[in-house]
């Protein structure tokens, strides 16, 4: 399997976050395939091929940038489901939200999550935080691909 083949999930439902992260990390020169979910419901179907996705071929994923207040369904449900399912518990997730709130932050580490990210609201700590994110998980990180599995 090539990495080419492997695809980012931006879950997030915030136009503006939503666009400053594809731009920053299009402007790092990271080139995975990019999906984007702008709610919980949306981003469950598209990882599970249901709804919508249905019939569509499970996407190979490398990464799931999750925000936590979603509409629909909560981020938190969404990890929920991600890594209670067996075939996609080792998908890394990394939580980015806004939320400072430190049941957030314990809840997303008990339900499996890989990393928290709390949004900085400066423009440039933002480009730089989601900047070095990318380049943890997409270029240095090992994942453990499919076959593996």
């Amino acid at each position: 399997m090539e990495y080419q083949e492997l695809e980012v999930l931006l879950v997030e439902d915030d136009p503006d976050d939503l666009e400053l992260t594809l731009h920053t990390l299009k402007e790092a020169r990271i080139t995975n395939p990019m999906q984007v979910a702008r709610d919980g419901e949306e981003a469950l179907d598209f990882i599970f091929c249901r709804g919508a996705h249905a019939g569509s071929a499970a996407p190979k994923l490398r990464l799931i940038l999750l925000d936590l207040k979603l509409p629909k369904v909560d981020g938190l449900q969404v990890l929920r489901e991600i890594k209670s399912d067996p075939r996609t518990k080792n998908i890394p997730v990394v939580i980015l939200t806004s939320s400072k709130e430190e049941k957030d932050l314990v809840a997303g580490y008990d339900l499996g999550a890989n990393s928290y990210i709390q949004k900085p609201v400066d423009f440039s700590q933002f480009q730089n935080t989601i900047r070095e994110t990318g380049f943890y998980w997409l270029l240095v990180n090992q994942p453990l691909l499919p076959a593996a599995r």
